[in-house]
């Protein structure tokens, strides 16, 4: 029996697509180990999204080798079909597979001989139009399950619609289908992930079904205590699904939403489909329904042409805005789309220093966010991961709290009142119905 190891960079979605990747090795008999138990075959699961792609890949790829010397090692995700040619030169890399290739790979590479040189099987991305279901599984105590792929947008930072092709979704019933059997496991949280997750619906190249149709459906599932959704466009985050989730049991009051930018200007030159007007209606429907949930902000700096003035703009914006916490990326330039034709580019220092403050900021909405909570009863579902004696859980709200590892308490939700942050700035609980979880 071959041994296999995986290794993903980037997304939710990427970690779902390598656990289903991972299943279907299993379900051919092949054993899946850890990275370091010297597999026979590695599966590398790149991003383009991030930073170094190159760089990252060409240092797990090395150390990979470090572990097993005659591996078998296979690229696959977004910066395999951007640059497979490039990836193929990486010294150790034997096969490279595209976003139409990568769920056949086993057929495709059967015997995973290693060969004098890497092979490329990467077809051009308008052949990605088929959606495969897709999971993570057995990995944690939450499960990453995928809805939706490709984007049929343009903004002008981006390279996710050339390395996964076109919008297209799962069918409601397939989603439900798959939801039950992830309850089935005794999986009790499900984060509903895509690329463009609120376009969900559309089906060889027609819309047929919407994301709130989804929500709805998804709702009556039984066995699945918590659904997040884990990134949705402003302008397709609409009053129907805000309304909706304030009154669910099961799904949580936690949004991501990116908005990449404060500045109008900004927004306009990135080819954002919203203003930072509708962003701010957004947040004030959100709190006005939910006054205790956490919204996420993705939020982009440096982009050519964002003067001083402008990055202010979105400075105070955020300041001023009722959200919980930012994700937070110095602009970096992607080969084949429009922003780096663009004029007034903004030094690396200028987009460092920009990123420094606003990650100043995050930690300060997220600790006044996490200092509202306090006093306020929750109920919190414990995770596996222990650090130093202690495990973790999440409020509803994603309210991070951390208790004495107790092996009852793992995948279970209890019913808590949030006391006080510890140094770390993680939040501490009592029970209200059973003795105090000690720290």
């Amino acid at each position: 029996m071959k041994k296999v190891a995986f290794y993903t960079l980037g997304c939710k979605l990427n970690y779902s697509e390598t656990s289903t990747i991972g299943r279907i090795f299993q379900e051919r008999g092949f054993e899946k180990v850890e990275f370091t138990d010297s597999p026979d075959i590695y599966v590398i699961n790149t991003c383009s999204v991030t930073d170094n792609a190159d760089k990252k890949c060409r240092k797990i790829v090395k150390e990979a080798l470090k572990h097993s010397p005659n591996a078998f090692i296979t690229i696959v995700g977004c910066y395999a079909q951007l640059k497979p040619k490039e990836i193929s030169e990486i010294p150790g890399v034997d096969a490279v597979l595209g976003a139409a290739e990568k769920f056949q790979l086993v057929d495709i590479l059967e015997t995973f001989e290693k060969k004098d040189k890497a092979e490329i099987y990467a077809s051009p991305i308008s052949e990605a139009n088929t959606f495969y279901n897709s999971y993570s599984f057995g990995d944690r105590t939450r499960t990453f399950l995928k809805v939706q792929d490709g984007c049929d947008y343009s903004c002008s930072f981006c390279t996710i619609p050339l390395a996964r092709g076109n919008s297209r979704s799962d069918s409601i019933d397939n989603v439900v289908r798959s939801a039950g059997e992830i309850a089935e496991s005794g999986v009790k949280e499900i984060v509903l992930t895509g690329v463009n997750t609120g376009d969900f619906g559309i089906q060889d190249g027609k819309r047929v079904e919407t994301f709130f149709e989804l929500v709805k459906e998804l709702d009556k599932v039984e066995g699945i205590d918590r659904f997040r959704i884990s990134s949705i466009e402003p302008n397709l985050l609409k009053d129907e699904i805000i309304s909706f989730v304030a009154q669910s049991n099961r799904f949580m009051p936690h949004f991501h939403v990116p908005l990449q930018s404060g500045s109008n200007k900004v927004l306009k030159l990135m080819r954002r489909r919203y203003q930072r007007e509708l962003y701010a209606d957004r947040v004030a429907t959100i709190k006005q329904l939910m006054p205790h949930c956490c919204i996420g902000v993705d939020v982009i700096v440096g982009f050519p042409g964002e003067t001083e003035e402008d990055f202010l703009e979105t400075y105070n914006f955020l300041n001023e805005l009722d959200v919980s916490y930012l994700h937070v990326f110095p602009y970096s330039e992607r080969e084949n789309t429009l922003a780096p034709e663009m004029p007034d580019k903004v030094t690396n220092k200028d987009r460092n220093r920009r990123a420094d403050m606003l990650r100043i900021l995050s930690e300060k909405k997220k600790r006044n966010f996490y200092e509202q909570n306090i006093g306020h009863e929750f109920n919190v579902l414990f995770e596996d991961d222990v650090k130093d004696g202690l495990m973790e859980g999440w409020t509803e709200n994603y309210v991070r709290v951390v208790a004495k590892y107790d092996p009852v308490l793992v995948n279970e939700t209890r019913h808590v009142r949030l006391t006080q942050l510890n140094p770390a700035g993680l939040m501490e609980a009592e029970e209200t119905y059973q003795e105090l979880l000690k720290h």
